[in-house]
């Protein structure tokens, strides 16, 4: 060969490499940048159900075709992109620090692109059951200690994408919010094993990748229906007739000493009158929409005894408490006076308040208080409900923005511990939620006018896996990571059907 025809040859081999990584560059930002779109849409404050189902597929198909540094940073960048929407409600909203933002959303982006990773090693040494195992598994124990060191509890779960389809929400009755997680993850994972490559009559390895995809449709399966069982089970309790109110008022916290504060007195007791005409057993008011010291509380105590006691129904309001020691956010019963101090506070926002420390019932029924945030931990509702209630109580405060969310996330708690719940929140929702999670009454609320709803939400008679078992699936999912990292360590088996390069790079 002549010198010139090597030269020819030579160039046409870059201009070939050239083409060829030009391909793969572009195939990697379309898989990265449809993952964002899909993650963005598929969860967030208001998430379609069943999107995120789909939003890992496009990372998972890079997965065996390039190179493991390339399919980290798609995955990692898909899950930045389509979760950067959260920056304003952490930092506006929220008003958390930037640098508690950044860790929130960069830390989470990298615990997915390292999730990822952990199911491409397995999936190109032809470990297929292992690697539909393990993204879901890893990101599923990632989602469960961060609940238990976080701060923010169960809040930053994507499991609550699919609260609204009530037959996947039910699987939480049996492995709380956790499982949820680990099949929105789960889905695409089995479904990326199977279409990893293209099957060949001489390709053992597609009888091995569809029994994956046999196992997997069977467990999904098996899993809806045994939450569906399990909920159903749980929740043969009494039906309890709830009416929920957001009173019109102030943008602040209202002095119960003053004009304002009278007024609202008021139009409670108009809207606690209103609502025993129609059959209420108890009667909710939003979280902190008075503030008063200890001394003023007859103000609220005596006209609210007062009607409830002539009404013959339970009356729970929200307000800002001084008290000798400092101030709590409380939620007080009456008559009776039953007083509930919030024991999980928002980071930040409530830092000048005092945490609550107890549970508490109200005397002569199965109900318990708590306060919106309290509702983002799981143990704390499982708590009341093994100690014997079977509905919460409790006044919320929410963002507008979040309306949608955080009435979600108390609908997956009732699910899985079979607890009926109350919630009305003011700047969100009233929501009154059965034993199931089943949402029977929704009525968007704000501060300009008095919203009130009425519901008849089932109550349970027994216990949900999930309440008498606790967060077992969440340290499955842990020991089930652990096993995935173990079977990595066997060593590849360089065949025609794996290429080496992928190998070197794995």
């Amino acid at each position: 060969m002549t010198s010139t025809e090597k030269t020819v040859r030579k160039g046409f081999s870059e201009r070939v490499g050239r083409r060829a990584t030009g391909r793969l560059t572009a195939v990697w930002l379309a898989a990265t940048v449809s993952s964002a779109m899909l993650w963005s849409i598929g969860t967030g404050l208001h998430p379609i159900p069943g999107i995120a189902l789909l939003a890992p597929l496009p990372v998972l198909w890079l997965a065996p075709r390039h190179p493991a540094s390339a399919v980290f940073a798609a995955a990692a960048l898909s899950w930045l992109g389509g979760n950067v929407g959260y920056w304003s409600y952490l930092t506006k909203t929220l008003e958390q620090p930037a640098v508690t933002a950044v860790a929130l959303l960069v830390g989470s982006a990298l615990t997915f692109g390292a999730c990822v990773s952990l199911f491409r090693k397995l999936l190109i040494r032809d470990r297929f059951g292992w690697a539909a195992l393990a993204l879901p598994a890893a990101w599923t124990a990632a989602e469960f200690l961060f609940g238990l060191v976080g701060g923010i509890g169960a809040w930053w779960s994507i499991g609550y994408s699919q609260a609204g389809v009530e037959p996947i929400m039910r699987i939480a009755s049996v492995t709380g919010v956790w499982g949820i997680s680990f099949l929105v993850l789960g889905v695409p994972a089995a479904v990326a094993v199977v279409i990893a490559h293209r099957p060949r009559a001489s390709d053992r390895s597609w009888s091995s990748r569809s029994a994956v995809a046999g196992m997997a449709a069977l467990v999904l399966i098996a899993t809806i229906g045994a939450g569906q069982w399990c909920s159903a089970a749980a929740s043969d309790g009494p039906v309890a007739r709830v009416g929920l109110v957001a009173l019109a008022q102030p943008p602040m916290y209202v002095p119960i000493a003053s004009p304002d504060g009278a007024r609202m007195v008021a139009d409670a007791i108009t809207a606690i009158n209103q609502l025993a005409d129609q059959g209420a057993q108890v009667i909710v008011f939003s979280e902190k929409a008075w503030h008063a010291r200890r001394s003023e509380l007859f103000l609220l105590r005596d006209p609210l005894t007062a009607v409830a006691l002539r009404r013959g129904v339970h009356v729970v309001i929200g307000l800002e408490l001084e008290q000798p020691d400092g101030t709590v956010n409380a939620a007080i019963a009456y008559p009776g006076e039953t007083i509930y101090a919030k024991r999980y506070l928002v980071p930040g926002l409530e830092s000048g308040l005092l945490r609550g420390s107890a549970a508490v019932q109200i005397t002569g029924r199965s109900w318990a208080l708590a306060i919106c945030a309290d509702l983002d931990r799981p143990a704390l509702v499982r708590q009341n409900r093994t100690d014997g209630a079977t509905l919460l109580l409790a006044p919320a405060l929410d963002f507008s923005v979040d309306h949608w969310l955080h009435s979600r996330m108390a609908a997956v708690r009732a699910a899985e511990s079979g607890i009926a719940i109350a919630r009305p929140a003011q700047l969100g929702e009233l929501t009154a939620i059965d034993a199931r999670g089943t949402v029977r009454a929704s009525v968007r609320t704000d501060i300009t006018e008095t919203h009130t709803a009425l519901a008849d939400i089932g109550t349970a008679d027994g216990h949900t896996p999930y309440a008498r078992w606790g967060d077992w699936f969440g340290a499955l999912s842990i020991a089930l990571t652990a096993a995935c990292g173990l079977a990595t360590l066997r060593r590849p088996t360089d065949s025609p059907r794996r290429p080496r390069e992928l190998l070197d790079h794995s």
